[in-house]
């Protein structure tokens, strides 16, 4: 079945936990050094947080966590759930900040997880440290946001770290109860498709416990919208996402879970491409076509 032709998230949870567990994603207050004016303060040219953050209204973690909860519940049938530190780069900040807010998740008995959404050059021992001693009692997820392992890539779309920085990332998490997780994205401008593939074949070799696959969209504002409007950048269309994004999967480790095949975008800040919030749409369109050319995760990693 198409279905088996990659690794779901959500087989995995629901096999090691045996219920369904939902994903509560939440605004810690965490700024970006890449936003604030340490390394930049125009951010990756595709970035606005507001975008795709939850919408909350400056609500308190705990009041957040509580109502992901309920709604998890309601919308999903979930039992169980994970606490997705997801706005922003929720490792820069002091030791002591970082550890008030990872604590919130304590006062939640139904919470059996922990993601933390970062940079690679905003990590160190002592913050991994702290996150490592959650793993005692609950599933940890680290989540890196790489986009691509092409410097010339990282440059153009103000990332202001490198493929270097990334594996010394991976380096010093390696080898700690944490599990790790990439974030990449397809479409970027000026990548071939043997590009992307590259990035694949690089993230196959070091063996992620995770990756979620994105693709490139337009938010309303930000200098990509700029370049859009200046016919200097044109997003993929859905078919040859779907054709890239099956072949990237190919090349993957056969053990890495897929946490995400496309994007989220509030319809409000959303320029193009349309079928990006499509989800259910997009991923039957990955599954057929990995069906149809008898295409599975991991088919060609062995060629790398």
């Amino acid at each position: 079945m198409a279905k088996d032709r990659y690794y779901r998230f959500s087989k995995y949870l629901r096999e090691k936990f045996g219920d369904r567990v939902h994903k509560v994603s939440i605004n810690a207050f965490f700024s970006c050094p890449n936003r604030d004016g340490t390394k930049s303060k125009e951010g990756c040219i595709f970035c606005d947080n507001r975008s795709f953050s939850p919408k909350i209204e400056n609500l308190p973690i705990e009041k957040q966590i509580e109502q992901g909860i309920e709604y998890g519940k309601r919308r999903y049938k979930a039992k169980k759930f994970i606490v997705y530190f997801q706005t922003y780069t929720n490792t820069y900040g002091e030791i002591k900040e970082m550890k008030e807010k990872y604590d919130t998740i304590k006062k939640f008995k139904d919470v059996i997880g922990i993601s933390i959404g970062t940079r690679p050059d905003c990590i160190d021992e002592d913050k991994l440290n702290l996150i490592e001693s959650y793993t005692k009692n609950y599933e940890v997820w680290i989540e890196y946001g790489l986009q691509s392992i092409h410097d010339k890539t990282l440059k153009l779309i103000n990332r202001n770290h490198t493929y270097s920085d990334f594996l010394k990332a991976i380096d010093l998490t390696k080898n700690r109860n944490i599990k790790i997780c990439a974030h990449v994205i397809i479409g970027l401008p000026g990548e071939t498709e043997q590009d992307i593939l590259e990035t694949a074949k690089e993230c196959a070799k070091l063996k992620l416990d995770g990756i979620k696959i994105h693709p490139l969209h337009i938010i309303k504002g930000t200098k990509l919208h700029k370049f859009y409007n200046e016919g200097k950048y044109i997003p993929m269309e859905i078919e040859e996402y779907v054709n890239i994004c099956c072949k990237f999967l190919e090349y993957l480790y056969p053990e890495t879970i897929i946490q995400r095949l496309t994007a989220d975008c509030h319809k409000e800040f959303l320029i193009a491409p349309w079928w990006i919030n499509q989800k259910e749409n997009l991923i039957k369109k990955i599954e057929e076509k990995m069906e149809k050319n008898d295409s599975w995760q991991g088919k060609n990693e062995k060629r790398i």
